[in-house]
């Protein structure tokens, strides 16, 4: 009994899932072959374009147990799959002139990777649009920033998601021209020479167009031009190093989620029926956010295993790379697929509980200002040195004092601050501190502006894919 992909069955889409199948690989070896007998007929080799024709109308008709039946007799894959294909079109044996089975396998999985690797990046396109939506949805909610996780200074909501909105729109561009250059093997042959298509169409300048017209139909713009037995393995690397970098960026929302939810500021959604905790019956676990992490650690392991590949292949190339690519490739599919399904739902179910923002930024704002009460101080003619000294010395102590559990939780600093001998000596009183504390939204400095500015970075991209934009996902577990 084989144990199923829990990646696969869990997490991927139908559409990825369809991909990887042994149905939609089957279908895209047909279509290599279609593209090659056609390119073969063009430069003069004697296949009747009927025959091709009935070929291009049977590539959907997989017969999976067939196949598998044949290759229990022939004990060879490719074989079993070329007489399945000629069975199913009723045509003469015109399949795999001049190929050997890696001009069928490395094609197909770049194929394979191609599409898939389309497919994901449309839906990090979709994930940029619900980021840049809850940047603008939540620009005007001021937020307590953190560093170090420590209270820091005043940002916003929005700020946060236009920080991880232009982290992935970096690595999605990285990602599409990286689709875009990406190069077919091409039909080499056992060694990568050719020898056996130019023995077949005669002629180096044949070969060579033979190669460029599959490719064109394949929807490749690159060929290689002289690689051995299997494509370099550092093309995986690159692949699966880009699949990570995006999921860098959603684990960066991710753990924000995580950490504010702890705080009560926001919820990444709790439908009704959701168990948050089989023993704790009042948790709302983050739960989702905690998978995105995970899938995007799962992708760093992937991209590590890939780099062991990358330049390990002996001579003309050799095939012990086959399990590890086997379990890597479409698993980091999987992985990409399942962390932007949950990605996606996190963005559309997520909200903010703005009241508990207000109280924790209220009460750390006296904290939080202290580098525009050190200007004023600095500007009434207090020496810097001194300033700096007697805020360190009393926002120490009033933080100590909130900490161990006053019963008076209000923050005193403004009124300690006032009371300082330097600070009355500059005439600076409570109530100019308190000016100072005010206007809660321009603490938040330029954040409103590189909202905007982020926004406008991203939006040719959104335009350019309008349609991935749109996509939203569907259920998830």
């Amino acid at each position: 009994m084989a144990n199923y992909n829990v990646l696969s069955e869990r997490y991927a889409t139908e559409k990825i899932n369809g991909i990887f199948s042994e149905h939609g690989k089957t279908v895209a070896e047909r279509d290599l072959w279609v593209a090659v007998m056609r390119a073969q007929n063009r430069l003069g080799v004697a296949i009747p374009p009927a025959d091709i024709e009935k070929f291009a109308a049977a590539r959907g008709k997989v017969d999976l147990a067939l196949i598998k039946a044949i290759e229990r007799k022939t004990r060879h894959d490719v074989k079993a799959k070329i007489e399945a294909f000629v069975q199913a079109a009723g045509a003469g044996e015109h399949v795999h002139k001049g190929m050997t089975s890696r001009d069928l396998t490395d094609n197909v999985e770049q194929m394979q990777i191609r599409q898939a690797a389309r497919v994901i990046f449309g839906k990090y396109v979709s994930v940029l649009r619900h980021l840049l939506g809850r940047a603008g949805e939540y620009g005007g909610v001021a937020l307590t920033a953190r560093t170090h996780h420590q209270p820091a200074q005043v940002t916003t909501l929005g700020r946060r998601f236009a920080m991880w909105a232009e982290e992935l729109h970096g690595h999605l561009l990285s990602f599409e021209r990286f689709i875009e250059a990406y190069p077919l093997r091409g039909i080499k042959g056992p060694v990568g020479t050719q020898f056996d298509m130019l023995t077949l169409l005669g002629s180096e300048a044949k070969v060579a167009e033979l190669e460029k017209r599959v490719a064109a139909e394949l929807g490749f713009a690159a060929v290689l031009d002289s690689t051995g037995q299997v494509y370099p393995r550092s093309l995986d690397y690159e692949l699966v190093s880009h699949l990570a970098l995006l999921a860098s960026a959603a684990e960066n929302f991710a753990k924000g989620m995580r950490l504010m939810s702890g705080y009560e500021l926001v919820t990444e959604g709790f439908k009704d029926g959701q168990v948050g905790s089989s023993a704790m019956p009042h948790k709302m676990n983050t739960r989702s956010s905690e998978r995105i992490c995970g899938f995007a650690e799962l992708l760093k392991m992937y991209a590590d295993g890939a780099s062991r590949l990358a330049g390990d292949q002996w001579e003309e190339g050799d095939v012990s790379c086959s399990v590890q690519r086997r379990v890597i490739v479409p698993d980091a599919f999987y992985a990409s697929d399942g962390l932007c399904e949950t990605a996606l739902t996190v963005l559309n179910e997520m909200g903010a509980y703005p009241a508990v923002i207000d109280r924790e930024t209220d009460r750390y704002l006296p904290f939080l200002a202290t580098t525009e009460i050190l200007m004023l101080a600095v500007r009434s003619g207090v020496g810097r040195e001194a300033a700096h000294a007697a805020i360190k010395k009393h926002a120490v102590s009033e933080a100590l004092r909130l900490r161990g559990g006053a019963d008076d939780d209000a923050v005193r600093l403004a009124d300690r601050l006032a009371e300082d001998p330097a600070f009355m000596a500059a005439g600076i009183t409570s109530e100019a501190i308190a000016a100072v504390l005010s206007d809660k939204a321009h603490f938040a400095g330029r954040a409103a502006a590189q909202i905007a500015a982020v926004c406008s970075k991203c939006g040719s991209l959104l335009a350019k894919y309008a349609a991935d934009a749109a996509y939203e996902p569907g259920g998830i577990l």
